[in-house]
């Protein structure tokens, strides 16, 4: 029987989809060994060191729409087998996403647009701007229970980062050529002192060492009254085996800044590298994993899916007036706020630089001044290449 190799990203967001891989295998008699399913900053470095010292043997690999850019020498283009009429079920944002240089180096899995969660039993309503929701994280915090919880590191710190500075009034990549970031603005002065002093009297000690999945069990183990998440993670909550708020939580939209409402986001892609093996065989894997019922499966569990028709399904099955039937209302909301990275080869350095700085300031050991200088400097030269 014919092997398909796969590496894929991994979570509670993600895994439930591969449970329909028996699915494909037993319909094509193709097995699919996942090598690995890994955490997302784990995913890239994985994939950056096996592509760079040539022991990459796989067929099928997730990547991100603004990872891609610095992957694209590892990625082939799949326009060739995706008709106009196939591409039209998709959302023409996340196809704008994951081209490259006009050409397609992936399909897409979801959109990702983030919601503010919020202990319902304790809050009757949601912070309408960031200046309410840090008063209201401070005067809720106690001990051992806490006012907002959120990620300490990685790109979950640059996404709060760079969506504050952005509701701020900031702009924090103004060259549309190349990711230089200019933080030292008073918009990203704003956006850094919020989120130290949120983890200095709202959040857990433990928060700069938390990614996504940490502070989604926190709010789920009810140990904090408000937090952001990905849609994905949705049946996480509503699940009595992995939450204790089951009925006791709401979501809404994201609180505002002076310059409005502005959501980090991106989307998930499958892509085929330049070492696959038997292409037509990973392209048949490719579009099961991002065909209607498959986008429609992980909508079940929350994904806002990247297929159009796939989430007119997913909206189809849920009763008026739910939680459910809501989110999906919040969700398309949320997505015409949208906030995008840059697309470029050197963006992922640029992020390092920005989320290590910020979070150095979060535990205090620079200053805020010198952390948003230092992202500038930094950042400039990780956007050449020059670091």
């Amino acid at each position: 029987m014919q092997t398909l190799r796969v590496l894929f990203v991994g979570g509670p967001m993600y895994d439930p989809l591969y449970t329909r891989l028996k699915e494909f295998e037993d319909a094509h008699n193709i097995k699919v060994e996942i090598v690995a399913t890994l955490i997302h900053p784990e995913l890239n470095r994985t994939i950056a060191r096996e592509f760079s010292e040539g022991t990459a043997d796989y067929d099928l690999i997730s990547t991100h729409t603004k990872y891609a850019p610095s992957q694209m020498q590892w990625l082939t283009p799949v326009d060739d087998v995706w008709s106009i009429d196939e591409l039209s079920k998709f959302n023409p944002m996340t196809l704008e996403l994951a081209r490259i240089n006009g050409e397609l180096y992936g399909i897409p899995r979801n959109l990702d647009v983030k919601l503010l969660h919020y202990r319902s039993d304790m809050i009757s309503t949601p912070p309408r701007t960031w200046e309410e929701l840090y008063e209201l994280a401070v005067a809720l915090r106690k001990e051992d229970f806490y006012g907002f919880v959120f990620p300490g590191k990685e790109s979950g710190l640059f996404g709060h980062f760079f969506e504050l500075t952005a509701m701020a009034g900031g702009n924090l990549f103004p060259n549309p050529e190349l990711p230089e970031p200019d933080a030292t603005t008073e918009a990203s002065k704003w956006a850094i002192t919020l989120l130290k002093n949120l983890y200095t009297r709202a959040a857990p000690p433990q928060t700069p060492d938390w990614h996504y999945d940490e502070v989604a069990q926190c709010f789920r183990e009810g140990l904090a009254a408000m937090s952001t998440d990905w849609p994905g993670g949705f049946y996480t909550y509503e699940d009595p085996k992995l939450s204790k708020i089951v009925g006791k939580y709401d979501l809404s939209m994201y609180p505002q800044g002076v310059a409005g409402r502005k959501v980090y986001s991106s989307s998930h892609t499958f892509a085929i590298p330049v070492t696959v093996k038997d292409r037509a065989a990973a392209v048949e894997l490719l579009r099961f994993l991002t065909s209607r019922e498959s986008q429609a499966f992980e909508a079940r569990f929350g994904t806002l899916p990247a297929r159009q028709d796939s989430l007119e399904d997913a909206e189809s099955e849920c009763e008026p007036g739910t939680l459910q039937s809501r989110r999906w209302s919040l969700l398309e909301e949320t997505s015409k706020f949208a906030l995008l990275p840059p697309k470029h080869k050197n963006y992922p350095f640029v992020e390092d630089v920005i989320w290590q700085n910020v979070r150095q300031a979060l535990i205090g050991n620079i200053d805020v001044d010198q952390a948003l200088e230092n992202i500038n400097k930094e950042g400039s030269a990780a956007a050449r290449g020059e670091s």
